[in-house]
Order: structure tokens, then sequence, then C-alpha cells
């Protein structure tokens, strides 16, 4: 399986938390579609894509005329079962949902984070909880039949119980997917030097892995499946794009700060649109740069990223590495199965809840007992 990824990085305003590349020039959006358009042909190349995702950013910025005229270049779509739009619940209508869907959009993803109005003013968000709600209803009026829900948690005034509520509307939504990720502060956004500055303060340790576990438990007693340590979905709704992520699979990559994978080779584009705009206009790929992932590299992304997911194939890892990764873990695989927090069936060793949460912990100790080298 194989994916492709279109960075749109424009936003009516950038959240205070938000570490991905974008910017607020509205006005450029027009002559970026153009540019664009012109690094997917610089690109191109015989891979066909079955997953194709339109990330920011907000793509839902785009108008259908312009997110037609993209689609019109990249190479396979007609055929991919797969695509998602990023969106905000502040910027779609529904004209627009019709529209995209009529162009071959199947997902969506409302990044809504909270339904609660103080803590959507805190994250700087443009929307309100209302407005979330109605995004949804008009996803579902447009014919849209996989949507994903991002939500937030261990926000710093944040409580059990307002969590708790964010929860329940969305849930009473029934979206077909839900993403809940805990707030990370990253160095330069405005969130960070606002930590800094001692304005805010990071929610209590103790707190974060308390929300945590009961959005896992109220998720799943809601009938959703945890596949990843972030993400939760009805059967048969899983993301199929993050999976081609997850399983090491190739994915090419266009625009501003986008990264990609193909033929073992890893690429990251320019993060500044003149920058990226200027080497195009050269006739030239796009690239800050590039690593070609040896055998080491390979064998390790595969390790924590399948972990963090459904599982790490350990008979393909026989297959494909020559390693027996259960004897390679021991004897703390068997310690992690014991307290039942690993799963070992049908060749893949897959995290439970309580693994999940304590995932972070397990891929180091993970790593640290492969052979160097390898």
């Amino acid at each position: 399986m194989t994916g492709y990824y279109v960075h749109i990085p424009f936003c009516e305003k950038k959240c205070s938390y938000c570490d991905f590349y974008s910017i607020e020039s509205l006005d450029l959006v027009e002559a970026f579609v153009n540019t664009l358009i012109d690094e997917i042909r610089l690109r191109t190349s015989s891979t066909k894509p079955d997953t194709i995702f339109f990330g920011g950013g907000t793509p839902s910025l785009l108008s259908p005329r312009q997110l037609e005229r993209i689609i019109g270049e990249i190479p396979n779509f007609d055929n991919a079962y797969e695509v998602t739009l990023e969106c905000n619940p502040g910027t779609v209508s529904l004209d627009k949902l019709i529209a995209y869907r009529s162009l071959g959009v199947n997902r969506l993803s409302f990044g809504v984070q909270s339904f609660v109005e103080s803590e959507l003013r805190f994250l700087t968000r443009i929307h309100t909880a209302d407005e979330a709600s109605q995004a949804m209803n008009l996803a579902r009026s447009a014919g849209f039949t996989n949507v994903n829900v991002d939500l937030m948690f261990a926000l710093p005034n944040q409580t059990v119980d307002t969590l708790q509520y964010s929860i329940d509307r969305a849930l009473a939504l029934e979206p077909d997917h839900i993403s809940a990720y805990s707030l990370i502060y990253e160095p330069g956004t405005p969130l960070y030097k606002q930590l800094m500055k001692g304005e805010v303060s990071k929610q209590n340790e103790e707190v974060d892995a308390g929300m945590y576990a009961y959005i896992i438990d109220r998720l799943q007693r809601a009938g959703y499946c945890q596949y990843e340590v972030s993400n939760f979905a009805k059967a048969d709704k899983q993301c199929k794009h993050n999976l081609v992520y997850w399983h090491g699979n190739d994915y090419l990559a266009v625009g501003p700060s986008a990264h990609g994978l193909v033929n073992r080779t890893r690429y990251w584009n320019h993060r500044s649109l003149a920058t990226w705009t200027q080497k195009i206009r050269d006739g030239q790929l796009p690239q800050a740069n590039e690593e070609a992932l040896g055998r080491d590299e390979r064998l390790t992304e595969l390790l924590f990223l399948t972990l963090r997911a459904d599982g790490i194939p350990a008979n393909k890892i026989s297959r494909d590495f020559n390693l027996d990764i259960r004897e390679i873990l021991q004897p703390d695989l068997s310690y992690w199965i014991s307290e039942g927090m690993i799963v070992d069936s049908n060749g893949v060793l897959r995290l439970t809840s309580n693994g999940y949460a304590v995932c972070d912990e397990i891929t180091v100790k993970m790593l640290s007992k492969l052979p160097t080298p390898l």
C-alpha cells in the first residue's frame, strides 16, 4: 500500500500550539496552487497511490475549483480508495462539502479539539463548539460516511469533567473515527513561549495519564477500537493513509515542509513558501535534504512505528531482516505479556490498552535491546 501527501500551508489564524508549517497570507493561495501543480509534475513517477491525504494548515480553505485542479494532476487519483481532506469546522459549508465529495474526497477529518468554549479560546481556534457540531451534520448531509474528529486533552485548565463533556458531545455526533492527542508544547510555538514565561502550566502527569485512560475506556465502551496510541475507529474505519506511515510503506509528499519516503529514501521539502516556490520556478525539486535508510534505520523505524500502531509483524521481521525479534526482546517480552501489556497473536506483537499507556517506555526498552550493529 502506498500513499500521497499534499501539504496546504494556509490558515485563517495559526493556533498557538501548532508546530506544522502554515501561514496566514490567504492572498497567496492561488499562486501556491499553481506552484504545487508544478511540483506534482516534477515528481512524476510510476507510484500509484492507494491513499491520498490533504493536510495542513487548513486544506478546507481551498475552493472546490482549486482542489479540482490539484486532483487533476495526482497520478492514479481515481483509483485511490481513501482520499482524506482535513477541515477546520469554521471553514466549511454544505455546498463546499458536496463539491469536495463530487471531486472524489471520501473521508473528512475535522480539527475540533474541544467542545468547551473556554478551551477553544485557549487553543486560539476560530470555530465554536456549535459550529463543530454543525460541521459534522453538514458532512453527513453531503453524503460522507467516513469522518474523523480530532480532540485534545491535558490542557492546562482542563478537568476530567470538561474532558468527559467533550467526549460525550463528540460521541453524540457518531463520528467514524476519533483521534485524541495529549497537548504538546512544541518549541518555537506561542504556547511554548507562554510556558517558558510561566503564563501557563503543564497538566499534572498523573492527571494526563488518568485522562488518557478514561478516553481509552470510554471510546472502547462506545464501540471504537484502538488501533494506535492516539487513534480509535469503528469497524473498518481505520485511517488507511496513516497505516501507510506506520507500516513503513512508500508515500510521495508535495508542498512546503512535506516529508516523503520513496524507495527507502526519506526526503523533506523546504519549510518556507518562498524558498519552496523559488526552487520549483527554477525547475528543481524543492527538497531541503534527503537520507537513504539503511538496514538498521529501516528496522528501527519499523519496530517503533508498528509497535505504536497495530503491532510488530514478528514473522515479517524474521523474513525480511533474518532476526528473531521475540528472542531479542526476552526476558522483557515475557514480562510485558504476563502483565497484560502485549499480546502475541498470529505473528504480531500488539499492545493492549495497558500497553498503549506506557508505549514510550516499552519502545525505549525495546530499541535498547537491538544488537549494534544489527
